[in-house]
Formats: structure tokens, sequence, C-alpha cells
């Protein structure tokens, strides 16, 4: 397997927990942590502009979630509830009681499970580009379509291949930003060739096929109907996302009364990569 790319003040690190050994990219110092969790088909490579933008002023650590990146890949696991515990015990092993999260996509889901949960763990949540679990039924069946890439990432066998294929992931990554002259080869080589590793081309199916088989069923039945969150959140949506769109939004005031939502024009779902100084500066401010 491949080493993690580097980046000029970041060093890598593995710890074991709940028996897997997880990976994660450290920059910064200090006792005021900030941890970002990437979404799918990225990996901690995806915060390489945001961490030495806030290691002046924070520790940054960036964890692979359960089957991405350099973490192991076991063959179960994908249920975002225990993906959530994974995160809770990567931090107890650290010995860091308390963090400001950082999450994008399936990063930014667990992030909100993880706040909903155990809200006197995490001081402060920016979220990006994700909508949250209480999202309700009638806000996105009338775009039911647009997830149509989840039913290919998590068929049988041509998920898989798909995954190994490389292109697949490429096309996810440049197709679904709007800014798409951000996207260099070697940059979607990082991404796509990860995934291509046949354990974690597995996670990426194990991922949706969790999702959509049980996860969302649950969703439909009111798991989170009554969810409550009393973190400040600072939600940063890129408002063309073709996918999650800003109507899914709607209500969320009931649900979490300190969340502010602020859309980015001309903006995809990878706002990370698209807009890294916006996303950087919002970080900055919110953060601090």
């Amino acid at each position: 397997m491949s080493q993690p790319p580097e980046i000029e003040g970041v060093t890598h690190h593995w710890v074991e927990a709940r028996g897997l050994r997880f990976h994660y990219a450290e920059a910064g110092s200090g006792e005021d942590v900030v941890l970002c969790l990437h979404g799918w088909p990225q990996h901690w490579y995806e915060w390489r502009h945001l961490m030495p933008a806030l290691a002046g002023r924070h520790r940054v650590l960036a964890l692979d979630l359960r089957g991405f990146g350099w973490s192991d890949a076991p063959d179960e696991g994908y249920e975002k509830e225990n993906m959530a515990d994974d995160v809770f015990a990567v931090l107890d092993a650290l010995g860091i009681e308390r963090v400001k999260l950082v999450g994008h996509d399936w990063g930014g889901w667990i992030g909100f499970l993880m706040a909903l949960r155990k809200p006197e763990r995490v001081d402060r949540f920016l979220v990006l580009n994700i909508v949250p679990p209480w999202v309700r039924t009638r806000a996105v069946v009338g775009h039911a379509w647009r997830f149509f890439y989840q039913q290919l990432a998590l068929a049988p066998i041509l998920g898989y291949r798909l995954h190994r294929g490389g292109q697949f992931i490429r096309k996810v990554l440049v197709g679904g930003s709007t800014v798409k002259s951000v996207w260099s080869e070697e940059e979607l080589a990082v991404f796509a060739d990860n995934l291509a590793e046949p354990a974690r081309s597995m996670a990426g199916v194990h991922m949706y096929r969790t999702f959509n088989w049980r996860e969302a069923p649950a969703m439909a039945k009111g798991r989170y109907a009554k969810a409550h969150l009393e973190v400040p959140t600072l939600m940063v949506f890129g408002e063309d996302d073709f996918v999650l769109r800003p109507s899914m939004l709607a209500g969320y005031q009931r649900h979490a009364p300190q969340m502010r939502v602020e859309l980015v024009p001309d903006t995809g779902h990878f706002i990370v990569d698209e807009r890294p100084e916006l996303v950087a500066e919002r970080a900055q401010e919110f953060l601090a």
C-alpha cells in the first residue's frame, strides 16, 4: 500500500481503537483541537488546504474513517452511528475529551450524530454540504433521481468494479464540482487510487449499501424525527450541489436553533476543494 501524500508541517500517525488501526494526519499544536472528518470518495487529504490554515492557532487532526485512506478496512461496521463510535474511541485513545469538529459529506453526517449523541464532547461544529439526519422524506423524495450514483456504488459486483476502476471516482469528483479547474490529475489519483484497493473498494460499497438498505428506512420511520442539536453549528453549503439541494435543509431551525446556514453560489458538492480560501476563512472565524 502506498504512503500518505506529504504536506509540509503535517505528520502521520496510527492509533488502535475498537480493534482497528486508524490513521490520522496532524498539524499544529496546543490544547485546542480541531477534528476534520472527510466524506466519500475522499480521505484525510481532502483537508490539505485547511490544515495549514488552522495549524497556527489549533492542533488539527484529519482522521481517515473506517475503510478509507490509510485506516483499516474491515468487512463490516459501516453503520454511521457505529462509525461515530469509532471516532469517539479514537479520541479516547488519544486522550482528547472535547473537539471543534469539521465535517463534509459523510464526515458531516457522522459529525451530526456525534454532536447529537454526546454534545459535551463537541465544542463547535462546522459542517459542509450534507443534509442533517432529521431531513424529511418528503423533502428528498422529489429529488430521488439525483441519488442514482448511490445505486451504482452499492450494486453487487458493479459497485466494486466501479470503485476498483478509478474512472468512476474521478468522474464523481469532477462532475460533482462546479469549479472543475481545481482538480489536477495528481489530486484525483490520490483519491481514486486509494479507493481502487480491494478492501477500500468494498468499504465504498458498504457505505452506501448500509445506508440504503438499513439506515435510510430507519430514518423514514422517524429515527431522528425528534433530534435536537445543542452544539453551535455553522453549515456552509455550495448551492450548486447537484444531489443535495438547499431546499432539503428547510425547517432545520426546529431541530437546531443554534445552527446558521450560509449558501455559497457557484459552488458544487466538493466545497472544500472548490473554495478552500472561503472554507478556511469561515473555519478560522467560527472555530475561534
